[in-house]
């Protein structure tokens, strides 16, 4: 296998994340900025079609297997959204793009809504070679509630509003060996790990 790993994001944030969450492989993942490599294209409405669009084109690129990952937050009361315009979602509100103005406007929007319930989802895909037939896909799912007020400093995106249940803390509140176990992304990279030892060794 490999041991460079091209990551279809240039969210050092998520570089990060991930990179300790692949430890056990003992692969580096590289950012895609770091190759020259520019952003893909995300047309598509499901995590899914746009994570194995953003890794085919890294791949094919830097001749190396990639990692995507297409996250964003489904919120119950607006049916999934704002889903793969997660990222952008501020910007729908007059906002600059960015975390911080995020939070801002999901908690403007949530206001006076009751049904608080929403998850966080994280799909990974990983090719051998752009031309890769056999994806591998890993979906992680945390489900909790949007809080009524950012909490917590750990973290980044929807994390300081994201309260998880078992825990009765939102994501930003826990450690980060905690919140790495068990985020969505967490869960989707235990089972790509996983994933990629059974298929790739």
């Amino acid at each position: 296998m490999n041991p460079r790993i091209v990551l279809a994001s240039n969210n050092r944030g998520k570089l990060d994340e991930l990179q300790r969450m692949l430890q056990p492989l003992g692969v580096e993942l590289i950012c895609q900025s770091d190759l020259g490599i520019p952003e893909a294209p995300e047309p598509h409405r499901t995590f899914v079609e746009n994570a194995l669009a953003k890794a085919r084109h890294a791949s094919l690129l830097s001749g190396l297997p990639a990692l995507a990952d297409d996250a964003g937050l489904c919120v119950d009361a607006f049916g999934g959204l704002p889903g793969v315009d997660t990222a952008y979602y501020a910007t729908q509100f007059g906002y600059a793009k960015g975390d911080d103005n995020n939070v801002v406007a999901l908690l403007e929007q949530m206001r006076d809504v009751a049904n608080r319930r929403a998850a966080m989802v994280s799909t990974l895909v990983a090719l051998r070679s752009a031309e890769d037939p056999e994806p591998l896909i890993a979906v992680g799912r945390a489900a909790g509630e949007i809080a009524r007020a950012p909490a917590g400093t750990n973290g980044f995106g929807f994390d300081p509003v994201m309260w998880i249940p078992e825990f009765g803390k939102t994501f930003a509140e826990l450690p980060v060996e905690v919140k790495n176990a068990n985020s969505h992304r967490g869960r989707a990279a235990q089972r790509m790990v996983e994933l990629i030892r059974a298929h790739w060794a």
